[in-house]
C-alpha cells in the first residue's frame, strides 16, 4: 500500500507530512473549472473527486485530493490570474467576514470518501496601500483569494473559527480522520 498525495503543492506537501507518513507526489493534470450550477461546497468537492479519480493508482494504495477555494459573499475566489485580480480579491475580502472551504477526496480501490472543511475568517479593513504592498511581494498569486494565512496575510486576519490548516489548503484534523477510516493500518 502505498499513501499518494494528487497534488504539487508544497504547502500540501509540508502539511501532510504533519502525518509521519511516507507518501508520494503525483499530481492530478485535470480541468478545474468548477460546476457554476454546483454551490461552492459541492463545487469544490467535486474537483477535489475529479483529481483523485485523474491519479493512478493500486487498488490497495490511498490516494488524497484536494482543491480550496475562498467564498465571499457569495462569490467564490480561486487563483488570481493578475495583480489587478489579486488587488480586487482582496479588496473584496477588506474588512469582512469570508470562508475558505477544501473539498477533500481519499480514494482506496472502489471506495472514497469526499468531504468539504468550512473555516470562517473575518479580516480587518485592508488600506489600498497595505494591498498594494502585500500583491507586490508576488505572495498572492498562487492562492485563492489572492492570500497565504500563513504569510504576511496573517496580519489581516482578525478571527478565524475553524481549521487553520483548512486554510492553508489540507484539513488537517478532518483528513486524520478519515484517514484512519479508510486505512486504519496506517496508524497501527
Amino acid at each position: 500500500m502505498q499513501l499518494i498525495l494528487a497534488s504539487a503543492s508544497p504547502r500540501r506537501q509540508a502539511l501532510l507530512g504533519i502525518f509521519r507518513i511516507p507518501f508520494a507526489v503525483r499530481a492530478a493534470d485535470i480541468d478545474e473549472t468548477m460546476d457554476p450550477a454546483l454551490p461552492p461546497r459541492e463545487a469544490v468537492a467535486a474537483v477535489s473527486c475529479r483529481k483523485a479519480l485523474a491519479v493512478q493508482a493500486g487498488p490497495d494504495d490511498v490516494v488524497i485530493a484536494a482543491d480550496t477555494i475562498v467564498v465571499c459573499g457569495g462569490k467564490i475566489l480561486g487563483k488570481p490570474h493578475s495583480e489587478v485580480e489579486a488587488r480586487e480579491m482582496l479588496a473584496l475580502l477588506s474588512g469582512r467576514e469570508h470562508q475558505v472551504m477544501t473539498g477533500c477526496t481519499l480514494r482506496r480501490g472502489g471506495k472514497s470518501c469526499t468531504f468539504t472543511e468550512v473555516t470562517d475568517l473575518r479580516f480587518r479593513p485592508l488600506s489600498p496601500k497595505e494591498i498594494a504592498d502585500y500583491v507586490a511581494t508576488g505572495e498572492p498569486m498562487d492562492k485563492a483569494g489572492a492570500y497565504g494565512i500563513q504569510g504576511g496575510a496573517a496580519l489581516f486576519c482578525e478571527g478565524l473559527h475553524g481549521d487553520y490548516y483548512n486554510v492553508m489548503g489540507l484539513p488537517l484534523c478532518a483528513l486524520g480522520q478519515r484517514l484512519k477510516e479508510i486505512a486504519p493500518e496506517l496508524f497501527a
